[in-house]
């Protein structure tokens, strides 16, 4: 098995655990502060990762160059975008679709990858990202109490609009973080995606801090009393950036997008499992939808 499939694998296993512990959080804080808990108690680890690379396993730092910030800027706020987005999409009733748009973003990573960086990507992955784009949207859709024809009027909402909108930024910010990396030029995967890390996460650190700051200071002394969670969050959540920048490198971000899309069975696993939530039929069928587009994913 390739390595780029392996690392995906885990860096969604990992995500998905970091937002079981968000979850958690927003017990106990804000959205801001849960958002932010993921980015400035990130911020250690991801020197800890460079740190490593460079002293343990004796690999040179790569030359920091004009395209390379360029790059980690674009991609480092669009993610902070991509996520206001959807902070907003949830304020919205019937946000089900649109969180379901939100999930477009491997198919429009494979539109950006390909404007962007020339990235190309056979009829089959298409396929294969097709496939798990429609388990998505069923699992995203499932608990909504409303019927069809509400949900077919709720496509032309504001709310869709706020998901596809979500979608689109955060394709960009998987291809930004690629183009990032690759411009580096060296000396490996492991050390390109690790400076391209501790670039964009020291960026968004201070920027929510400014936010912060700024719209909600009452944030930061309920982000210090859940500080042995948050550090939880940090270190969890920086290894996942780390493994999905590793995997990026290796392979064009639709493809490794498309696979990480098996995070929604890893959710959809701890939901049951850990929040004893109810299942459907609905959210069994987009599971195996999901699966069934890894697995074309994998073979062709």
């Amino acid at each position: 098995m390739e390595t780029w499939i392996l690392i995906t694998i885990a860096a969604a296993f990992l995500q998905n655990i970091r937002s079981v512990l968000q979850k958690h959080l927003k017990g106990v804080m804000g959205t801001t502060g849960a958002t932010f808990v993921r980015f400035g108690f990130g911020l250690p680890f991801a020197v800890v990762f460079v740190a490593l690379l460079v002293f343990v396993l004796d690999n040179p730092l790569p030359r920091l160059n004009a395209e390379f910030f360029g790059w980690v800027v674009l991609a480092a706020l669009a993610q902070i975008t991509a996520q206001a987005l959807l902070i907003q999409m949830f304020s919205h009733r019937n946000f089900t679709v649109g969180t379901a748009y939100s999930r477009t973003e491997p198919a429009q990573a494979a539109l950006f990858g390909l404007i962007f960086l020339g990235d190309r990507i056979g009829p089959g992955t298409l396929v294969a990202i097709g496939i798990s784009l429609v388990g998505v949207v069923l699992i995203s859709v499932a608990r909504s109490a409303t019927g069809a024809a509400a949900l077919l009027r709720s496509v032309f909402s504001r709310t869709a609009a706020l998901g596809l909108a979500s979608g689109t930024v955060f394709g960009i910010a998987a291809v930004g973080y690629r183009a990032a990396s690759l411009s580096l030029g060296g000396p490996n995967f492991m050390m390109q995606a690790a400076v391209t890390l501790l670039a964009a996460i020291t960026l968004q650190t201070c920027v929510m801090l400014v936010w912060m700051w700024m719209r909600a200071p009452g944030e930061l002394a309920r982000i210090r009393a859940a500080w042995k969670i948050a550090t939880m969050v940090g270190l969890v959540g920086a290894t996942a950036s780390f493994g999905w920048f590793m995997a990026m490198t290796l392979q064009t971000a639709a493809v490794v997008k498309a696979l990480a899309q098996i995070e929604m069975i890893f959710t959809f696993a701890s939901s049951v499992l850990i929040f004893r939530e109810h299942v459907n039929r609905l959210e069994i069928s987009g599971c195996i939808l999901i699966v069934a587009g890894i697995v074309v994913l994998l073979l062709v």
